[in-house]
């Protein structure tokens, strides 16, 4: 949250952060001279002892732009929230939690986009000639002055945080830019003649003007904003319906009229680099586009369906997003101690397993993150590079200027690397190069499709690997599943049942919570995704039954005498913690 306005209007004595006596106008708005590092002392939010680390930080990096605000809450002490709330009370005015409040979509048309966007307010209420409007910087009266002129009314400040003003603005605007969009594209059909023209540099400002145009971007903004990780342009007889991935689940957006489907997909095919006269076959590409100040990776696929072309978008965040620790992954304090020693390990293979959109990628990078050190040389092969890791060479795959895979890993194992990443072992070619470089004293990290961690062993063997070789390289198997979060605002409890008893593998009932559904999590119930995980290390044991070929069942049944912990029993802990559904237990695990 930055208050750079806030403070710079405030004096900074004794280290203290203390806003001077000041009137707004007609806001009734009064502070007294008093320092609101010891207020929240008094309060109990935060001790003498974290404020004079937070003092001292202050002082020590005196970083333009950065304030005593800024330091408390990047030290963790206290959330953006929680600051905010004690900045509204020592400021006399409203605290409002964006994410609970409901905006009324006529104050939000009184004020411009622009003008939201400059200041990092919005508009949230109407009430005859009085205005409310959200705002991180309550004492900045040309703010209000701004917005005074423009709407011709009374200017109620409220207090709330940065991060939710933003987020608000640019969903319920960008909900407005479609609406608009829509209109204007019914009203003017677009050929694809007309889209193709956005490839003429002299017509850019013409085209990001242009009604496609705007949709195309506005539906990639509104998914990101979503938490989207996927985005569905579907053509229908009738209509086109565009749904968005969100927590695993695909939710329903909006629908269009079929006539604009030809001028979207092709708009979209142009960005993402496709032949657009080409409609007969499946293509692939990729665009990037900046969203909210995160540059995101965008990576299209095509295929020709009975009525059109049906595009899907999957949404990818550069290297914008820090790359998790293993310790952020989730995993159980029994599956972590199991992960620190095999990424411990100077050589062989570790293999991350599960369907598409499970976490691998996530998993494989907190790896590389604690692994990258000034006297190992880390290089990946990655199709695409995901995030930028720092001191990681990373190499990406171009399959049509013949840098496969394969190709990659023959040239990466002449640059004397200490550790390898391949981004997926897709074939057998490529699994083999992998198998003989972790023989040859490397440490090989790479990804399968797979649904469970003992079918991994085999699925190598299947491909094509001698099997006394997986035996000698293989450290061992990662298999991971996302489940969804209960939301903690609304979720409830009850006791379960006999068959819930069964699945969950008790014999008497337990607390257990079922989704019910608010406004913070969307009337879903569940707000986020951890990962569950199913690890089978391999020992001396293991390793004589793989090279003996080992069926999957004598593979599973020895690595859990041996301590491996299904995914089935790591989602039932988290039902009983309350962390999870049943439903989630049956989703995730029914087949295993």
């Amino acid at each position: 949250m930055n208050f750079k306005n806030t403070l710079q209007k405030s004096e900074m004595q004794g280290d203290f952060w203390r806003v001077s006596s000041k009137k707004y106008h007609d806001g009734g708005l009064f502070m007294k001279n008093i320092p609101v590092g010891q207020y929240m002392v008094q309060k109990g939010l935060i001790t003498d002892e974290q404020l004079q680390t937070v003092l001292a930080a202050q002082k020590e990096n005196r970083t333009p732009g950065k304030f005593f605000g800024d330091y408390v809450i990047e030290l963790g002490y206290v959330s953006d929230v929680e600051f905010a709330k004690v900045l509204a009370e020592r400021m006399g005015v409203e605290f409002v939690d964006l994410s609970e409040y409901k905006i009324n979509a006529e104050a939000v048309k009184k004020v411009p986009e622009s003008l939201a966007k400059k200041h990092t307010i919005i508009a949230i209420n109407i009430q005859g000639r009085r205005l409310t409007v959200a705002t991180n910087d309550p004492v900045n009266f040309y703010i209000f002055e701004d917005v005074k002129v423009i709407t011709g009314m009374d200017v109620i400040p409220v207090l709330a945080t940065k991060d939710q003003i933003t987020k608000a603005i640019g969903r319920n605007y960008s909900m407005q830019n479609v609406d608009s969009v829509l209109d204007s594209v019914s009203n003017q059909f677009i050929s694809e003649e007309d889209i193709a023209a956005v490839e003429e540099a002299d017509m850019a400002d013409r085209v990001d003007n242009a009604p496609i145009v705007k949709l195309a971007t506005t539906i990639v903004e509104n998914a990101f904003r979503m938490g989207a990780s996927d985005i569905h342009i579907e053509p229908f007889k009738n209509y086109t319906r565009i749904r968005v991935r969100v927590d695993g689940e695909l939710v329903e957006m909006m629908q269009v009229s079929n006539v604009v489907h030809n001028s979207l997909s092709t708009r979209v095919k142009i960005i993402s680099g496709m032949n657009i006269a080409e409609k007969r076959i499946p293509q692939d590409g990729r665009f990037t586009q900046v969203v909210d100040g995160v540059t995101l990776d965008v990576r299209v696929s095509s295929l020709p369906m009975v009525a059109g072309e049906k595009i899907v978008i999957r949404i990818l965040s550069t290297g914008d997003v820090s790359v998790r620790k293993i310790t952020d992954l989730g995993m159980t304090d029994y599956n972590y101690v199991m992960f620190e020693k095999m990424i411990t390990c100077p050589h062989g293979v570790i293999l991350v397993t599960g369907p598409t959109g499970s976490g691998k990628s996530t998993t494989l990078y907190a790896a590389l993150g604690e692994l990258a050190k000034p006297n190992v040389n880390v290089v990946t092969v990655e199709d695409p590079v995901e995030k930028n890791i720092d001191g990681v060479n990373q190499c990406q795959v171009n399959t049509k200027a013949g840098m496969t895979f394969a190709a990659a890993l023959r040239s990466i194992l002449r640059q004397d690397p200490d550790i390898v990443m391949i981004g997926e072992m897709r074939d057998t070619e490529t699994a083999e190069i992998g198998i003989r470089a972790a023989i040859t004293g490397h440490l090989v990290l790479s990804t399968l499709h797979t649904n469970d961690a003992a079918s991994t062993i085999i699925r190598l063997c299947d491909m094509g690997i001698a099997s006394y070789m997986v035996a000698t390289s293989l450290i061992g198997v990662i298999a991971q599943r996302l489940v969804k979060i209960l939301c903690p605002e609304c979720k409830k409890m009850r006791m379960s049942d006999a068959r819930e008893n069964d699945l969950l593998g008790i014999q008497s009932s337990v607390p257990i919570y079922e989704p019910c559904g608010c406004s913070k999590c969307n009337n879903t119930g569940y707000a986020g995704r951890t990962a569950i995980h199913e690890i089978i290390m391999c020992d001396g044991e293991l390793s004589t039954l793989i090279a003996n070929d080992g069926t999957v069942e004598q593979i599973a049944a020895m690595a859990k005498t041996k301590g491996t912990r299904l995914l089935r029993d790591n989602v039932a802990e988290l039902v009983m913690q309350g962390t999870t559904s049943v439903d989630e237990l049956v989703k995730t695990t029914f087949s295993i």
